[in-house]
């Protein structure tokens, strides 16, 4: 797109979000609620929702997800990485297109004061969907592409609803445009949906398990002796959420896996040791994590574990537990790779009491 195109394209744009004509938001990112990683996923099947917009289009979330659309407690080890603030997805079909466009120009430009740039702009943009000659540097549609309609879709802007940042969120602002089915939107169109983007949506939705790690002695322990700790592998296996999008000739889905691959122990206080020194225990080939306190082991050193130096007096330490979760993905045409780490942490209170002597 030239920088004229693209800077009466933003102008016009701007003018039509006002209306929320163009980018889709809220509903159409939809998330299923928590499960154990097999869930279903909403009906998407077909037409359109009564208000013009295909159902189908909607990102469909699956597998163990936070519950209605919210962003999960997987965080990324990665602080540079961020999911995708905004995409370009498939929107209306050519006639439900021609219609809800047609509408809000026509409402916008009847408005009072609707006059000078902001007036020329809309009618270059009613021209640009009217005119198969377009603007003067770029074709345009005859009549919306009604001719062609059933034989591709137009798409346009999603912003992520999870994205904090407006301008972020906001930056997807190229005009929808003609995309043929089963064909992939030209190259400059950088932000359009990919089962890459997909899996990122997906990482962002994901819901780690809570995790609280079995310790020895449980709850409360004594100054100078070890701790241990531990995570069966019976509570400790791998997560999967998917995302998916499925219209009339466009069918894109990605599944982000988190495999556990390591415990970190922070005790919560400068006045302890941890085992191993770094706080970091790796997982067994068992798939276990640390090992499972045994009598006759007090006064052993723990594979995973703390010794606390000091007594928490009439308080308690936090000991915080963080799981580093490995993260790939697998999407349509055999696309995938790998993602940030991601990390999820728990809190538990420990106790911590002086070893009791008695004097005769």
């Amino acid at each position: 797109m030239s920088s004229a195109r693209r800077s009466l394209a933003r102008s016009s744009v701007a003018l039509v979000l006002a209306a929320g004509v163009i980018v889709l938001t809220g509903p159409q990112a939809v998330a299923e609620p928590v499960d154990t990683g097999k869930g279903g996923s909403t009906d998407q099947s077909g037409g359109s929702d009564g208000t013009g917009i295909y159902a189908a289009a909607r990102i469909t979330y699956s597998g163990s997800v936070a519950p209605n659309g919210g962003s999960g407690n997987v965080m990324s080890a990665d602080v540079n990485w961020t999911p995708p603030p905004c995409w370009y997805a498939p929107y209306l079909g050519a006639k439900d297109f021609k219609k809800k466009m047609s509408q809000d120009i026509e409402s916008q430009m009847g408005a009072p004061g609707m006059g000078g740039h902001a007036g020329a702009a809309l009618s270059e943009l009613k021209r640009h969907y009217e005119d198969e000659y377009g603007w003067t540097d770029t074709p345009g549609y005859k009549d919306y592409n009604v001719d062609k309609d059933g034989e591709g879709m137009f798409w346009a802007a999603v912003e992520n609803p999870n994205e904090p940042d407006v301008l972020k969120r906001s930056s997807c602002n190229d005009l929808p445009f003609w995309v043929e089915n089963g064909e992939t939107p030209p190259p400059q169109y950088e932000e359009a949906i990919t089962p890459e983007i997909l899996a990122a949506l997906a990482y962002q939705h994901m819901q780690l398990p809570d995790t609280e790690v079995s310790l020895a002695p449980e709850q409360t322990t004594k100054v100078n002796l070890p701790t241990w700790a531990w995570l069966d592998k019976a509570v400790f296996d791998e997560v999967q959420a998917t995302a998916s999008i499925n219209v009339p000739g466009f069918n894109l889905q990605a599944t982000t896996t988190a495999r556990p691959v390591s415990l970190t122990l922070e005790p919560g206080t400068d006045d302890a040791v941890t085992y191993p020194a770094s706080g970091e225990c790796l997982i067994n080939n068992d798939g276990s994590i640390g090992e499972p306190y045994a009598k006759g082991k007090a006064n052993s050193t723990p594979p995973c574990g703390i010794k606390y130096l000091r007594s928490s007096g009439d308080g308690t330490y936090n000991l915080q537990a963080t799981i580093t979760w490995e993260i790939s993905w697998t999407g349509t045409g055999d696309a995938g790779g790998d993602l940030p780490d991601g990390t999820f942490g728990n809190g538990q209170a420990v106790t911590v009491q002086e070893i009791q002597s008695v004097n005769r």
